[in-house]
């Protein structure tokens, strides 16, 4: 288990004054103070803190998480919380503001640390793996463990989506119960039963992913954009983006011919939109290769369509999605 302390410097005046303007959920003043920096991270903090917490998120529903910028008053709880929760190299923000954050009076978790990250080579990103030699069945070797299934990403960076794994969220769970236990111990037998239910509920979504895309006629995902890479390692499938990790990427026009023949010759019959992503490229994909389009959810954030739902609903949903999509028995 790894807590991160960051560095001290001088920010804003103490957050207590000021939460109740971040978005936090409702709570006593004895509550412990949590700030979460997007939807997953706020879903698994939720699940084990219980009502012990007071959480805030610092992405609106419905945001982009990319392109979140943080108000004074967010920056402050950043600082001023009990708990901080987040992903480094994810949205840089929230990243600028744990570094400058005197978080030495706090704890951070960095929800990578203990996850294996998935990089794109600078060659993925400039879209050369989106066309598979002729007579290519996209075999796996007997023992290899889904490499090469990270087609066409952004320039050497890291794939952030590590959550579409749900066992990524074991370990993160796990830093969580562990946090709370040292800053409220009088509740550690709270925490570590919530954490040990949602650790089984993750470990029956990650064998019922397994179980439903085990035998799918289609192994090819065409995703809007390259977010899905932990999805496809994890069970077997192999992820075809039409732009990178970077939602806001503008494939070239080759790179959409050359999905747009792919998805013809392949047998592939839907492209992925997603939420939080405009349609238009992958409509445009769809259309001119006469296929359905569907929506998969990277689950970055919640949207209005998907208020009501959470973490394990979503995932099943598009586990469901993928069967119909790929032809799975």
């Amino acid at each position: 288990m790894t807590f991160s302390l960051v560095r001290p410097a001088v920010l804003l005046s103490s957050c207590a004054l000021v939460l109740a303007g971040c978005g936090s959920s409702g709570g006593s003043t004895d509550d412990v103070s949590v700030v979460t920096s997007f939807y997953p991270v706020q879903f698994v903090t939720e699940r084990v803190a219980g009502d012990r917490a007071e959480v805030t998120n610092l992405t609106a529903p419905g945001g982009e998480p990319h392109d979140l910028e943080l108000s004074p008053r967010q920056v402050a709880a950043v600082q001023d919380a009990d708990l901080v929760v987040y992903q480094s190299q994810f949205q840089t923000a929230v990243d600028e503001a744990v570094e400058q954050a005197d978080r030495t009076k706090g704890t951070t978790i960095d929800s990578a640390d203990g996850v294996t990250l998935i990089e794109e080579s600078e060659e993925e990103a400039e879209g050369e793996d989106h066309a598979h030699e002729e007579g290519d069945e996209h075999a796996h070797e007997e023992g290899d463990e889904h490499e090469g299934h990270d087609h066409g990403h952004d320039h050497g960076g890291v794939d952030p989506h590590l959550w579409l794994d749900p066992t990524n969220l074991v370990p993160v769970t796990e830093h969580v119960r562990d946090a709370l236990v040292e800053i409220d111990p009088d509740h550690a037998d709270e925490y570590r039963a919530n954490a040990a239910a949602l650790v089984e509920d993750l470990t029956t979504l990650d064998e019922d992913l397994t179980t439903g895309l085990a035998d799918c006629k289609v192994r090819d995902i065409v995703t809007s954009h390259a977010a899905f890479a932990y999805l496809a390692q994890a069970y077997d499938l192999t992820q075809i983006p039409i732009a990178g990790i970077d939602p806001g990427t503008e494939p070239s026009a080759a790179q959409l011919a050359t999905i747009s023949d792919l998805v013809r010759t392949d047998g592939i019959t839907t492209v992925f939109t997603e939420t939080l992503v405009s349609p238009a490229v992958a409509n445009t994909v769809a259309r001119e290769a006469g296929v359905e389009t569907a929506t998969l959810d990277p689950i970055e954030g919640l949207t209005k369509a998907t208020s009501d739902e959470d973490y394990l609903s979503i995932m099943r949903t598009n586990l469901a999605t993928l069967q119909k999509a790929n032809d799975c028995s």
